[in-house]
């Protein structure tokens, strides 16, 4: 078994059995072929059945010393262990060399949150008078209203907008579909977007059912939302790494700081348990719509 073969197997496994998102996939494709670079620069040249503990221990020293970050190393083996569970599962290795690999220990770094008054300055930084400045603010309330990843972000559909009884159905990783209450100011921006600019949006054919698109009639890439945050930090002067991430995570603070239910906040960020014994929890509607309205600073 050549590792060009085992790569693309699991890759099929990662979509078809998975259902991992074309992202996620790129990124364990990566790791495992970091992998393979190194078997290929070794002696033996190890495929993927015959490699060894000592191997991968080896490839861990390795990639330290080209200057991998402990968390890095992390994600990297999280990925390996993946791809000899599915080795092992389709019988292609009798034994998973990964099994005993211990990870690098860590400390987890929090991302920036901005503060309530740093969002105020963000989203008054916005030029609404021009068609692009009413889609942006409309961006940054939802991503800040709702807690959503920048992917579900750019995949938001109007058909999964509920705004007269103030929800949005996401589709998040594994697309697994959540409901998620949205607030007076994000439905606000939103509907200026929708009713008073986007309609006069030539829209490309298949992109009709995208809430946010760019004035070709295309959707919006991640980058691009990258983009508008970090100039919107540039003029308002707030010296924080920021990204749609820290939208994501401010928006949790804020509610748990402000006293919401860690269940509640856990719902609309659509996590897992944090740990393999938790239950998840399916809350009730009104009581998630309720959580909002009481700690959420922008409703």
């Amino acid at each position: 078994m050549d590792w060009s073969s085992a790569i693309k197997g699991f890759q099929a496994y990662l979509k078809l059995e998975r259902s991992l998102s074309e992202n996620s996939i790129e990124a364990y494709s990566r790791d495992i072929e970091k992998l393979f670079q190194y078997a290929d620069i070794q002696v033996n040249k190890p495929t993927p059945e015959n490699i060894t503990l000592s191997d991968l221990r080896l490839f861990i020293v390795w990639a330290s010393e080209l200057g991998m970050i402990p968390s890095s190393q992390a994600r990297i083996l999280s990925g390996i262990k993946s791809f000899y569970k599915y080795l092992l599962m389709e019988d292609l290795i009798k034994s998973d060399p990964s099994e005993l690999l211990e990870s690098p220990k860590i400390q987890r770094k929090l991302p920036d949150t901005l503060s309530i008054n740093d969002i105020n300055k963000l989203i008054d930084a916005i030029d609404v008078s021009k068609p692009e400045g009413a889609r942006n603010k409309a961006i940054l309330e939802v991503l800040y209203g709702c807690g959503l990843r920048v992917s579900e972000l750019t995949e938001l559909k109007l058909s999964n907008l509920y705004l007269d009884i103030e929800f949005i159905k996401v589709v998040g990783k594994g697309s697994k579909e959540r409901l998620v209450p949205i607030g007076g100011s994000a439905v606000n921006a939103l509907k200026i977007w929708i009713e008073n600019i986007r309609v006069h949006i030539p829209i490309k054919k298949g992109e009709e059912d995208l809430v946010f698109l760019n004035r070709r009639g295309t959707r919006l890439s991640r980058v691009y939302i990258f983009m508008v945050i970090k100039q919107l930090a540039e003029i308002t002067g707030i010296n924080k790494t920021i990204s749609p991430h820290t939208f994501r995570h401010s928006f949790a603070t804020h509610l748990v700081e402000g006293g919401a239910d860690l269940r509640a906040v856990q719902e609309m960020l659509g996590h897992e348990s944090i740990t393999t014994t938790e239950i998840y929890t399916h809350l009730d509607r009104e009581y998630l719509k309720g959580t909002i309205i009481q700690y959420h600073p922008r409703s």
